[in-house]
């Protein structure tokens, strides 16, 4: 019964007043036609879906996914597993739906440095396209790489910041478990003028550092989750100009349906449950997030 459960995807939330973005999501990951993802997310309030790249594959598809879709976005990027992952000649296999299969294969080679820089290279002139909004999401991420691949990972981030100052796009984030680290590369490079913390994972104290710099942070639906206390106290002290909704789908389903499969038709339960936490109507928090979405991702 389990199982069936979890294979049932969540019901339609009751749609919001306020129109607002999904500010990261991976279309491609999910069970779902672009068309049929996008009617369903904007009959709930949703109409704006920024469609965010992790390797060479799934980043040319987000930015031909974005030009054939006024209400989608692109950001491209290698992810920050993606970085060593190349450098050791074996790209990863998620990303860009089956049709990127055969590019997959095309890209693997002897690895080094001189792939990861032609990786590199060529999300520099996808980052160049008009639909691409964002440089991301990169990063870093050590939980899943190991001290092994942090050289790696920390020249690909350093090289994504200097992509997102020359084209002048959003530079969005993945940090997992590699705060001091991200905010110490983001100071020696100088950052973007426009940051976004996608699936904030840190503190209130990373939060008041974060707002100091005027970085964006962007919270997803494990802002939900019963042991999340810390991210919810994060919340709380963000200031509502600089805070976004995400959904991360198909991962971080809000509750109650965490354990399946999220889809950008249910962001109204986390912004439901994000207004509590900020003591705003729902509304005021909507109306918040749709204009510092643009504003973070320049539309």
């Amino acid at each position: 019964m389990a199982k069936q459960d979890n294979d049932t995807p969540p019901p339609l939330p009751e749609p919001l007043r306020v129109p607002v973005a999904d500010s990261h999501t991976h279309l491609d990951m999910q069970d779902t036609t672009v068309e049929a993802a996008l009617a369903k997310a904007a009959s709930v309030g949703v109409t704006t879906l920024v469609q965010v790249g992790c390797d060479l594959a799934g980043s040319r598809w987000a930015a031909d996914t974005a030009a054939a879709h006024a209400a989608v976005h692109a950001a491209v990027a290698l992810h920050p597993n993606e970085a060593p992952r190349i450098v050791q000649g074996d790209p990863a296999e998620g990303g860009g739906g089956p049709r990127a299969d055969r590019s997959r294969q095309a890209a693997r080679t002897a690895g080094g440095d001189a792939a990861l820089d032609d990786a590199l290279a060529e999300i520099d002139a996808l980052a160049a396209r008009p639909e691409v909004r964002g440089v991301g999401e990169t990063g870093l991420d050590y939980f899943r790489t190991g001290p092994e691949g942090t050289a790696a990972q920390q020249r690909s981030f350093r090289a994504h910041i200097e992509i997102a100052k020359r084209r002048g796009k959003a530079l969005v984030i993945h940090d997992r478990e590699a705060h001091d680290d991200v905010l110490r590369i983001l100071r020696e490079e100088g950052a973007p003028d426009r940051v976004v913390f996608h699936c904030y994972s840190g503190d209130a104290a990373m939060a008041e550092t974060c707002a100091a710099a005027g970085y964006f942070m962007s919270f997803a639906g494990n802002v939900t989750f019963k042991n999340a206390q810390p991210l919810r106290d994060a919340l709380a002290v963000a200031p509502p100009e600089l805070v976004l909704v995400e959904t991360d789908a198909p991962f971080l389903t809000p509750a109650p349906y965490r354990g399946r499969a999220n889809a950008p038709y249910l962001i109204p339960f986390t912004l439901r449950a994000m207004a509590e936490v900020k003591g705003m109507t729902e509304d005021a928090l909507a109306s918040a997030v749709a204009a510092n979405t643009a504003r973070a991702f320049d539309y």
